[in-house]
């Protein structure tokens, strides 16, 4: 029990270390770009400090993974300078023992940058496009165009009129029949979602019938669709990414402006994600059986720090391809940590060996 807690400690101090020096690298950086920007619009230090707490999910989304790079080749160098894996190993601690007593910090790593990821950044990115709009001077504020998505079979072009995501403007919808043609196109100045549902304001329903075109109104009209005010406020803010949940509900017929291929990824991704983090202390466990006295030690390290960075671009690169349907989603999001995975169990199981 002593052996696992000090094993935790030397890890997880480094990880929460190397996390804090990025956190604030990439918080740093991203705040030179928009400090003038708040300052100008008399928002003064608070709204600094505001824009910086809506950001720090995402930040966090970014560093997980580096963290566990960085912080696993501090403190597995460091068992491995002080010998102390050398008399762990002569009590009959493995190599793999001591990953797995190193594991509960990547899970713990794991489970908050999937709570950033997939609970709290879907509602601080709407809070602040909504604050970053509301405090746009006059002068510099720019009329959105209505943006183009699909629901279920339905096109729609419309505008977001409130923050929440709740309302519509200028709102149209075309529907097709079974056979693809155009077979009602329906016109609204406004949409409202109550009570788990949409409500069109005053429609004009155009219906197509061969050559004919037939004309309706309506004070009211009910809006069957799966589209969500959060579907709403990620499909139309120029930032926002999907999470896991809404590219389910794209990919099952709620709102989407991209193929199906893009959320497809997407929602792979919000699990293979996590599990990279523990790709990345994988990586990082063979500096643990180096020899520092040679340039073995140093060899490693650069290796394991090689690999990481490698990983991330490799699996980058597969992700743009599946979202671009040149790949399957599921290689696309799950080749990158298998191999890598291998390569660090294969390594680590010759050196152990």
């Amino acid at each position: 029990m002593k052996l696992q807690a000090f094993i935790l400690r030397t890890v997880g101090v480094r990880v929460l270390s190397a996390a804090a020096i990025l956190l604030a690298i990439l918080q740093i950086l991203d705040l030179l770009e928009v400090t003038t920007d708040i300052l100008d619009r008399g928002l003064g230090v608070g709204g600094v400090a505001y824009y910086a707490a809506l950001r720090f999910p995402r930040l966090i989304e970014q560093v997980a993974p580096l963290s566990v790079l960085a912080g696993g080749l501090f403190a597995f160098a460091q068992l491995a300078r002080e010998n102390a894996v050398t008399t762990l190993r002569a009590v009959g601690v493995s190599a793999y023992r001591l990953v797995w007593m190193a594991a509960p910090i990547a899970v713990a790593v794991m489970l908050v940058q999937a709570l950033a990821t997939e609970v709290v950044a879907p509602r601080t990115d709407p809070a602040l496009d909504a604050w970053w709009r509301a405090t746009t001077p006059a002068s510099k504020k720019v009329v959105s165009d209505p943006k183009p998505f699909r629901v279920g079979a339905d096109t729609v072009i419309a505008k977001a009129a409130q923050a929440d995501g709740r309302s519509l403007e200028g709102v149209t919808i075309y529907r097709r029949d079974s056979q693809g043609a155009l077979s009602s196109r329906i016109e609204a100045p406004s949409a409202a979602y109550r009570n788990g549902a949409w409500e069109l304001h005053r429609p004009t329903i155009v219906r197509f019938s061969g050559d004919e075109a037939l004309t309706s109104s309506a004070a009211q009209m009910a809006w069957g669709s799966l589209l969500k005010p959060m579907d709403v406020q990620t499909l139309l803010s120029p930032t926002q990414a999907p999470s896991g949940t809404s590219a389910r509900r794209a990919l099952s017929g709620g709102g989407a402006e991209r193929p199906q291929s893009y959320y497809a990824v997407r929602l792979q991704r919000a699990f293979s994600g996590p599990v990279g983090i523990l790709v990345m202390l994988l990586l990082t466990a063979p500096v643990a059986l180096a020899n520092f006295r040679t340039r073995e030690g140093v060899v490693l390290t650069a290796g394991g720090l090689g690999a990481g960075l490698a990983f991330m671009v490799m699996d980058g690169m597969l992700g743009a391809l599946g979202e671009s349907a040149a790949l399957s989603a599921a290689l696309a999001a799950w080749t990158a940590p298998a191999v890598f995975a291998a390569l660090a169990g294969f390594v680590l199981l010759k050196m152990e060996g």
